[in-house]
């Protein structure tokens, strides 16, 4: 690869290649704080490729290569080379990734306990995890919550916050003082900014921390919250797992005490005003939640 650039997410090293100077670029300046893989090996590579020569001149188009590959992947746009970095790094952790249970999901910390959202593409994950993290909770990960199956521990993978459509203007104003990427418009996804994680979640993306609440968002309804059984749950993070079938035995008794350890709830939101203050209210029903399990 022409231009190259190396950089650990949590316990995950990557090293992307590509064939222009932009994506990389990019890359660099957005993970400029983040550090290099330990001792200088990555666990994954991506590679960012024109699949005929004069493709990288020509209405440039990118692959996405790498350690693994999806060969009926489109190639996308010179003007997405972010974006398809992005989706390349991701891609090595679902195909690849065998040492943690990988959930699709969103997590914040506060008081060293995880909360964990997942949900369909649009329930709003991201945005609440950006909005949260402007108001103190630690963003442990946007896109992967990586569980330990040997201590039921979440660890950091505070990658890029991808934002999309509407969630951008959202993000905008309520993180002024942020640092995003630039504006991706005409994505498979419709319009895509990134926002690089606070300070405070790159320092400590080595500390794992205990998962203590689960939590299902839909935007689009009106605010509800409801709990959720566990035989549901299980469901649900089974369908959320992009790594599950391949832990075997390992997977199955990571999630089941997962499921089992810690409360669930599905909350309906129209605002992302209503979703914060729901957020709030269940974290602040573990108290008497756990209290309950204790007696």
């Amino acid at each position: 690869m022409r231009h190259v650039f190396s950089v650990r997410i949590g316990p995950i090293g990557f090293r992307i290649g590509s064939d222009w100077r932009t994506p990389i670029d990019q890359l660099a300046g957005l993970y400029r704080d983040y550090p290099a893989p330990h001792d200088g090996v990555p666990d994954y590579t991506v590679r960012l490729f024109a699949a005929r020569p004069w493709r990288r001149f020509v209405r440039p188009s990118v692959m996405i290569g790498g350690d693994f590959v999806l060969p009926e992947a489109a190639p996308l746009p010179l003007a997405q080379g972010l974006l398809a970095a992005e989706m390349g790094m991701n891609l090595q952790m679902a195909l690849g990734q065998r040492r943690y249970l990988l959930l699709h999901a969103s997590v914040v910390e506060r008081d060293g306990r995880a909360l964990l959202m997942t949900g369909v593409s649009g329930s709003g994950k991201s945005t609440l995890a950006a909005l949260l993290g402007a108001r103190g909770w630690r963003l442990m990960g946007d896109e992967f919550a990586l569980l330990d199956p040997a201590t039921g521990l979440v660890h950091p993978f505070p990658r890029l916050i991808s934002l999309k459509n509407q969630a951008i203007a959202v993000a905008e104003q309520a993180v002024p003082h942020g640092r995003f990427g630039p504006l991706m418009e005409g994505t498979p996804k419709g319009s895509i900014r990134h926002l690089v994680p606070g300070v405070d979640a790159i320092a400590a993306m080595e500390t794992p921390a205990m998962p203590a609440l689960l939590l299902f968002p839909s935007f689009g309804f009106d605010a509800a919250t409801r709990d959720v059984a566990q035989s549901e749950v299980f469901v649900r993070l089974t369908q959320a797992s992009t790594n599950y079938v391949a832990m075997g035995e390992r997977g199955f008794t990571a999630l089941t005490r997962l499921v089992k350890s810690i409360p669930a709830h599905a909350i309906d939101y129209l605002d992302t005003d209503s979703a914060l203050a729901q957020v709030e209210a269940a974290w602040a029903d573990l108290g008497s939640d756990l209290g309950g399990r204790h007696e």
